[in-house]
């Protein structure tokens, strides 16, 4: 695409969104062809909307106060050091790496990027989700403030020991084909369509647990569950809900099981 047409593209978007400057000369013009930052523009008070834009990657030294999304954007990279007050969204790019000494105080959403591991001192505040990403590991002892989404993820088979997930644990139609003995689960676990095949001992869960569409032929010893547990179209339909809950023992399942 010719230069010209690109500017007039921009010019065109600034003046429809009405969120930035109509000016040449802004950020989002800035960042598409490369034109220095002042020491104030480096720094955002508010959100930053760059989502369908043509940017490509951001200035060293940049923070943002507010959320940053960048959702089906053409970024490529993120500077290291990066820190967003909010929310990160960068769901849809071809990011396939995060930054050293990336924080996020709200959400990272990640689902359908090619990123593929998770640096060790990332740091965020709120849920991640990177349904549908090409992510193939997990760093151990992670723990999750929020919801972990790991839908639909071709590339990871197992989850690391000591991960920790504050609400829900949705791992739906993942490759995943066991789970850690330690892992802690504070809302909904729901492993529907996974390869699982069996329960670690210990389990807690403290929301519902969804094992509906797997091969998971008996339940664990100790395993705790705070609310229903699912089990439609699952091996498990062979036995009574009173046999599911002796199964258990002393273990419980505190809700109504479904089948």
């Amino acid at each position: 695409m010719q230069i010209e047409q690109l500017k007039k593209i921009i010019d065109f978007l600034e003046k429809k969104e009405g969120k930035i400057p109509k000016e040449k000369g802004n950020l989002r013009w800035k960042m598409v062809f490369n034109e220095p930052f002042t020491k104030k523009e480096l720094y955002i008070k508010d959100d930053l909307y760059l989502n369908h834009s043509n940017i490509r990657s951001l200035p060293e030294g940049f923070k943002v106060w507010g959320d940053l999304n960048l959702a089906k954007s053409h970024i490529e990279s993120l500077p290291e050091g990066l820190k967003v007050g909010g929310s990160l969204r960068l769901g849809y790019t071809n990011i396939a790496s995060l930054p050293k000494g990336l924080k996020v105080g709200g959400d990272l959403e990640l689902l359908e990027t090619n990123i593929t591991s998770l640096p060790e001192d990332l740091k965020f505040g709120g849920n991640l989700d990177l349904s549908g990403s090409k992510i193939m590991s997990l760093p151990d002892n992670l723990y999750i403030r929020g919801r972990l989404g790991l839908v639909r993820c071709e590339n990871l088979t197992s989850l690391p020991n000591g991960l920790k997930v504050a609400r829900d644990l949705k791992l739906t139609f993942a490759k995943i084909t066991s789970l850690p003995y330690d892992l802690q689960v504070g809302g909904y676990l729901d492993l529907t369509g996974t390869n699982i095949k069996s329960l670690p001992e210990g389990l807690k869960v403290g929301g519902r647990l969804n094992v509906s569409n797997t091969n998971i032929e008996s339940l664990p010893k100790g395993l705790k569950i705070g609310e229903n547990l699912l089990i439609y179209k699952s091996n498990l339909k062979k036995y009574t809900d009173e046999e599911l809950r002796e199964m258990v023992k002393p273990g419980f399942i505190k809700g109504e099981i479904f089948r």
